[in-house]
């Protein structure tokens, strides 16, 4: 989890880049939050995003928002939002829709929080008790076989095939896309797609050339490195290294348990 405070300095915002997790933001300042998607439309307030963003990379902006932002595994999405990811339909939902009146409680706790450290402890035990009441119906509906094929993607940033993945579970690729559509959100395919760009763009964003990322990334060449850049975030490689969104992930989201706050 990360927070994120706009003084509305910037009318123009952020462009937020997709990524491989559902992603919850809940505000709680004087917003609003604003969030406008690739398609044209635009949302207010708090928000659940599935893998992605859906149709690719969104512009945040907003004056005088604060918000918590949480990225979670598909794997446990359902047992925090009551719902498989699929339902978001890779886009957006309102948490008053998704959880009713408890997401207006978690916002007015976070707005009475007297510091960062308090709001993600607070945002914490909340997604902690959210996990242990969903944990029954996870375990009932996720295959370990989809489990297994969204990990091995992970840990093979998203170089893998989908007819492989099939193999080594001793599922049909049709069975394979029909349950892992169903559970994670994405098809197979385009789910390794996302894992496969986000390892590209965060290489980018650390400083190495486009030839190598691409080479090392598992595309045909700098070309094709381009075309996905292009079709997950409307820019190209060259600016998409510059974008703050990224930048700040290895402060934001480092490796170790701990949430930063950022301004």
């Amino acid at each position: 989890m990360a927070g994120f405070r706009d003084r509305g300095l910037n009318p123009v915002g952020h462009r937020a880049i997709p990524h491989p997790a559902v992603t919850l933001a809940i505000e709680f300042g004087p917003g609003p939050l604003l969030v406008d998607d690739a398609a044209g439309r635009q949302y207010r307030g708090s928000l659940v995003a599935g893998l992605g963003f859906g149709s690719g990379a969104l512009w945040v902006r907003g004056q005088n928002f604060e918000a918590v932002q949480v990225r979670l595994s598909p794997l446990v999405a359902r047992a925090v939002l009551g719902a498989s990811p699929a339902d978001l339909g890779g886009a957006f939902a309102d948490p008053d829709d998704v959880w009713g009146r408890p997401a207006a409680r978690i916002r007015e706790q976070l707005a009475g929080a007297r510091s960062w450290e308090d709001r993600f402890a607070v945002t914490e035990a909340w997604l902690i008790r959210r996990c242990q009441a969903g944990s029954r119906a996870v375990r009932r509906s996720l295959d370990p076989e989809v489990a297994w094929a969204w990990n091995r993607m992970l840990a093979g940033h998203g170089r893998v095939r989908v007819d492989t993945l099939a193999a080594e579970v001793g599922w049909s690729r049709k069975r394979l896309w029909s349950r892992f559509y169903a559970q994670i959100g994405l098809q197979p395919k385009r789910a390794a797609k996302l894992v496969r760009f986000d390892h590209a763009a965060h290489r980018l964003a650390a400083g190495d050339a486009a030839a190598q990322v691409a080479a090392d990334g598992g595309y045909t060449d700098q070309s094709h490195l381009h075309r996905d850049v292009v079709a997950f975030t409307r820019t190209t490689p060259a600016l998409v290294a510059d974008e703050p969104w990224l930048a700040v992930d290895d402060i934001v989201w480092p490796d170790h348990p701990t949430s930063r706050a950022v301004r």
